[in-house]
């Protein structure tokens, strides 16, 4: 049985053909997405939990070694684990809310996997988080079709990473090759995710176009300038067809980081002065928001950096915004700052303002938002997406028939608006937002297993 994953940076999905038409296949409830997001009692608990209670061994003597530790860490602290002692998706991130100093959780693995410079150790256990991911998705999926699936075509963007070009890609589809190999897929194929939202969209034409695919996920933002049309459709061979790809790591989570940042973070002591007169450093209030950065977390909830902190608190004309900063350390909040400045983006695409509560456990925060402040937030992300947009069009050397716009995050009127001041002359179409990927890889893996 052959399906199409779109192993997402903000959420998965999965579709299927079944006689000619693709069909979405329910992830959790009625629901045909799942967020991409994973919670267990402690780091360690991941790989016990993958050899113990999903029947998944290491593939090698690393992933043997990191087992080992695990287990002998958890013991240590006490603690055994149970089949429900994992969670994925909205029951993760429910988990990580009622107890955030307490659980480990992570969002959007998917943005770690380019990551150059890291220990072998950490590359296995990405492996291990991204493994447990899709052996859960691919046991939801049997479970609804009632047959086991041995065939996929994974989706991967342009470029995983910011830095380390072609070897950052390289590493990242090598993660995701034996994750899935791992978690039980015999074949596995790869494509673009651009490519495939843009063979969703030819499946609706009647005529030959130029179409350049705008593809704003969570964590990347990637454009395919694409001939597209009847002749072409169901060709296995399309490489004539690619006149361009552009690609880069930037998408919702940057949009949302971006938002935390320059709102959120001045109630926690960005922009305060210590008593000396000397700014306390910018660089510590982006960390802990960082949620795409395993460097940046992993300096940000250091032992050293509390140590730093508590000193700064000490220098501060305003200590009880760093206080709060260190509120933020201790139980592990980072994630929940951010996914407030999501749900502030998602309100005030329809409003002129919002206001945001930030739960700090001892305190919710209240930040009052306007729409124009967002647009300026936000300006950054904007100019990459914009430059994108344009080395495509460069790139192929053709203006677009027609710009075809999907991702979760092309939902925003800001964000169409930016790409549109590009083109302002072509036509822009979009589909279903969240399930084009899904559905382009379901066609392409038709192709490729038929």
């Amino acid at each position: 049985m052959t399906i199409g994953f779109d192993f997402g940076t903000a959420n998965c999905s999965v579709s299927h053909m079944i006689n000619g038409t693709v069909e979405s296949i329910p992830l959790h409830g009625d629901n045909r997405y799942i967020p991409s997001t994973i919670c267990a009692p402690t780091r360690e608990s991941v790989s016990e939990y993958l050899f113990h209670f999903m029947n998944i061994s290491p593939a090698t003597d690393v992933g043997e070694q990191l087992l080992s530790n695990a287990i002998s860490a958890n013991r240590t602290e006490g603690i055994h684990l149970e089949r429900e002692d994992l969670s994925f998706g909205e029951d993760a991130l429910a988990a990580y809310l009622e107890d955030p100093e307490y659980t480990y959780y992570i969002k959007s693995p998917k943005s770690f996997l380019g990551t150059m410079g890291l220990r072998e150790a950490q590359l296995v256990f990405f492996e291990d988080i991204v493994c447990a991911m899709m052996s859960n998705v691919k046991s939801c999926v049997e479970a609804f079709l009632e047959r086991p699936i041995t065939e996929a075509v994974i989706g991967r963007p342009i470029n995983f990473h910011r830095l380390g070009g072609e070897a950052s890609n390289q590493q990242a589809e090598n993660i995701l090759q034996r994750a899935a190999a791992r978690a039980g897929f015999k074949a596995i194929e790869f494509q673009f995710e651009p490519v495939a939202a843009g063979l969703d969209y030819e499946s609706t034409l009647t005529e030959e176009k130029n179409v350049l695919v705008v593809d704003i996920g969570g964590g990347t933002t990637d454009c395919s300038l694409i001939k597209m049309g009847p002749q072409y459709l169901n060709r296995l061979e399309r490489e004539e067809t690619l006149l361009a790809h552009s690609g880069k790591m930037v998408g919702g989570n940057d949009i949302d980081i971006a938002i935390a940042f320059k709102r959120f973070m001045p109630e926690f002591g960005k922009g305060t002065n210590k008593r000396s007169g000397n700014q306390v450093p910018t660089s510590i209030f982006w960390d802990p928001i960082a949620i795409n950065d395993v460097q940046a977390q992993r300096e940000f909830y250091s032992q050293k950096n509390l140590r730093f902190l508590d000193e700064l608190r000490r220098e501060a004309v305003n200590p009880e915004k760093l206080d709060r900063l260190i509120s933020v350390h201790r139980k592990t909040l980072g994630h929940s700052i951010v996914r407030e400045a999501e749900t502030s983006k998602i309100r005030l695409s329809s409003r002129v303002s919002h206001t945001a509560t930030i739960d700090l456990l001892s305190e919710k925060l209240q930040v009052e938002l306007q729409q124009d402040e967002i647009e300026e937030a936000i300006a950054s992300p904007l100019r990459n997406i914009k430059a994108l947009v344009k080395e495509a069009v460069d790139q192929a050397g053709i203006e677009p028939d027609v710009v075809y716009v999907t991702g979760g995050s092309a939902h925003s009127p800001i964000i169409r608006a930016a790409i549109q001041s590009v083109l302002p002359n072509t036509p822009f179409v979009s589909g279903d937002y969240f399930g084009s990927v899904s559905a382009g890889l379901a066609r392409w893996a038709s192709l490729c297993f038929e």
